[in-house]
């Protein structure tokens, strides 16, 4: 396995004259928790659209595994192991918890989109399904209709339909938007515990979050890569803080 599992050389995208992506390198380093930060604007959603090619790029390549992918589907590049989550949670709120990392699992069967299966087959991946909820910490919380779940948990049972999808890159996008400080802290060290051994790229706003779990951070403003570095080194620059937030919040977000 190559040093950096991910790269982009000069990836950009540009809608009928305005350029959201600008000519961005990107080096996610192989077994790393990465950081992509920036201001509301600065092109960070619109970076993941583009390695998960739900769009297309205006210029620029993807490379994953050294292995280019620039021009590969959504489905192609999902069986290659870049796995992605979304800001706004993506469950079957109907199903029960188990249910919906069965779901997940029946990828990797084959059996993906079978849903006439009967349930003696299905009850096959029970075990490695609860396994995943052991992991992520809803083993109580199993025979649970999704729908009734804390949002923060709701969050912990997409990140293990997430993980069943076996992912070599996990993308996760703001996974603590919109999450009291209590569902923060507990989502945060989920995402601490299951990046043993996997690769992770993540959007956040949350600095606090960041600082607890980024090896490394990459932030963007107006599409650009503006700095790159720990977060010691990221929140030491004076123009990373005031693109990010505005001057008057730099000490309270440090703090």
């Amino acid at each position: 396995m190559s040093e950096f599992l991910l790269e982009t050389k000069n990836l950009t995208k540009s809608f009928r004259g305005f350029t959201a992506v600008d000519k961005v390198n990107l080096k996610v380093r192989t077994g790393h928790i990465h950081a992509l930060l920036g201001p509301n604007g600065a092109g960070k959603t619109t970076c993941f659209n583009l390695l998960t090619k739900f769009l297309e790029p205006t210029a620029g390549q993807i490379f994953f595994d050294q292995q280019e992918i620039t021009q590969d589907s959504s489905a192609q590049i999902a069986r290659k192991g870049i796995i992605r989550s979304f800001q706004i949670s993506a469950i079957f709120p109907q199903m029960t918890v188990l249910e919906n990392v069965r779901i997940a699992l029946q990828r990797k069967t084959g059996l993906s989109f079978h849903f006439w299966r009967s349930t003696q087959k299905l009850n096959l991946l029970n075990s490695e399904a609860m396994e995943l909820l052991t992991e992520v910490g809803l083993e109580s919380h199993s025979k649970e209709l999704a729908v009734n779940l804390p949002y923060g948990r709701k969050r912990a049972l997409e990140i293990a339909t997430t993980l069943a999808m076996k992912p070599r890159l996990m993308l996760l996008d703001e996974p603590t938007q919109g999450m009291g400080l209590e569902d923060v802290d507990r989502v945060t060290e989920l995402i601490k515990k299951v990046s043993a051994g996997r690769t992770i790229l993540m959007v956040e706003h949350n600095m606090k979050v960041v600082a607890s779990i980024a090896d490394q951070i990459t932030v963007l403003n107006r599409g650009a890569v503006l700095a790159e570095g720990n977060y010691q080194e990221i929140s030491n620059s004076p123009e990373v803080m005031q693109a990010y937030m505005g001057t008057e919040q730099v000490q309270e977000v440090l703090a």
